[in-house]
């Protein structure tokens, strides 16, 4: 459904700024009916991505196809194809969520019983349905996404993308519209591509995509990725971290050490050896141990290890760290 190859954009400099590439030879390919998930810390060219994929940003070079149409070359049929929820909310808040809903019907060219029909069926899974006479404003912000959802799907699309839909969402909104979302994708068949820093966001996804310096840096499942951090690693904090990671680089039965932060982490260890192994460093180190525990890798683990950088629950990017 998604075709992208060998994309690149180079933003131009000005009088005082150099030239920058957002995007440096970027290939990703998304099959149809698939859930996929991007990701990438600040700076890392998702957002230009995202841009480029709804045709609002043409690249310095490369093709776009959606659905086997050239993103440009043959606008409208591509674009035909899609429904987008950007980040920022486009409602207006003053109106009722049946006049935003009968609004967007209307730019998409449906009126009367077509236009009525198609609400009720997008209207079908959400939560919306007994508030639809009630103004925007007095929705919380899940229901507000859920109501851009609906608008999107009156055109029937067969893609759906999202920029970071859940921003600003408290965790049961988040849960309800990921609900609503995986739902949809199961009953429909829709092809999904979702922007998102929230690493339990992609646990479900078909495939998760890593960005960073507009390159991508990986690309698979989620499970394939957590597979390449081992089946267990033991996770250290410690006041004195430059002088532990010292003495660790020559224990035995530490093969990859990595530091991340304010934490060093031991990863790739053997099932059988881990308990062994955090027992042996507490017996020799402890002094210069705050904690230390023993977990299996999760997504946002294998975010630090492939990118050496750090997303806060907030969203916002903490500095690059040392790998």
């Amino acid at each position: 459904m998604i075709d992208i190859d060998q994309v690149r954009h180079v933003y131009p400099g000005g009088r005082k700024t150099a030239p920058r590439t957002a995007l440096a030879q970027l290939s990703l390919r998304v099959a149809e009916g698939e859930l996929a998930v991007l990701s990438g810390p600040n700076g890392s060219g998702k957002s230009t991505l995202f841009r480029i994929l709804t045709g609002l940003l043409r690249p310095s070079s490369g093709t776009v196809r959606i659905g086997g149409y050239d993103l440009f070359a043959d606008a409208a049929r591509a674009r035909a194809l899609m429904g987008v929820v950007f980040q920022s909310p486009a409602l207006d808040k003053h109106l009722t969520v049946i006049e935003n809903i009968r609004l967007q019907g209307a730019l998409y060219g449906l009126s009367g019983s077509l236009l009525t029909s198609r609400i009720e069926e997008a209207l079908d899974w959400s939560d919306v349905k007994t508030r639809l006479n009630d103004k925007v404003m007095t929705l919380s912000g899940g229901l507000a996404r859920q109501v851009e959802l609906t608008k999107c799907l009156l055109a029937r699309p067969r893609l759906l993308l999202l920029d970071e839909p859940t921003t600003g969402l408290d965790p049961a909104s988040r849960r309800s519209f990921q609900n609503t979302l995986a739902r949809l994708h199961a009953e429909r068949g829709m092809t999904v591509l979702m922007t998102s820093h929230i690493f339990a966001e992609a646990e479900n996804a078909g495939r998760v995509a890593i960005m960073k310096n507009g390159q991508l840096l990986a690309y698979d499942t989620p499970g394939n990725l957590r597979s390449k951090l081992g089946h267990e690693m033991i996770v250290i904090r410690s006041n004195a971290l430059e002088s532990l990671e010292g003495k660790l680089k020559s224990e035995a039965g530490v093969v990859k050490l990595r530091r991340y932060g304010d934490e060093l982490r031991i990863e790739d260890v053997a099932r059988d050896a881990c308990l062994p192994l955090l027992e042996r460093l507490l017996e020799r180190h402890r002094s210069d141990i705050v904690s230390i525990a023993i977990k299996q890798p999760e997504l946002e683990d294998v975010f630090l290890h492939v990118t050496g950088h750090h997303i806060d629950p907030l969203g916002n990017d903490a500095e690059d760290l040392v790998a």
